[in-house]
């Protein structure tokens, strides 16, 4: 996650976002620089629109949570409460016996 951060603010402050740079800003950060993790990353951002990128990142963040589907959960009536909690106690005396 921090060679993220790294790639985010090397983007930010405007240079390449190469794993020269990566390194430079995780040794600078006293950060444990992890080589397969940076290629990965420098890989993985080739060709990416970071700028567009956040944008949709931020909308999708400020959407309503009402938008999110919703699952409803069915209200047992009072007999089927009671029936299950019978049969649970039921179980519980024959661990006891």
């Amino acid at each position: 996650m921090i060679e993220v951060h790294a790639a985010l603010m090397l983007h930010e402050s405007g240079q390449p976002i190469n794993e020269e740079n990566v390194k430079k800003v995780l040794s600078s950060a006293g950060a444990n620089v992890d080589e397969s993790k940076i290629k990965a990353l420098v890989a993985s951002l080739s060709g990416v629109n970071i700028d567009e990128t956040l944008k949709e990142a931020v909308s999708f963040a400020a959407q309503p949570a009402a938008a999110a589907p919703t699952e409803k959960k069915e209200e047992k009536s009072e007999e089927e409460e009671a029936k299950a909690a019978e049969s649970a106690s039921q179980g519980l005396s024959s661990l006891f016996g």
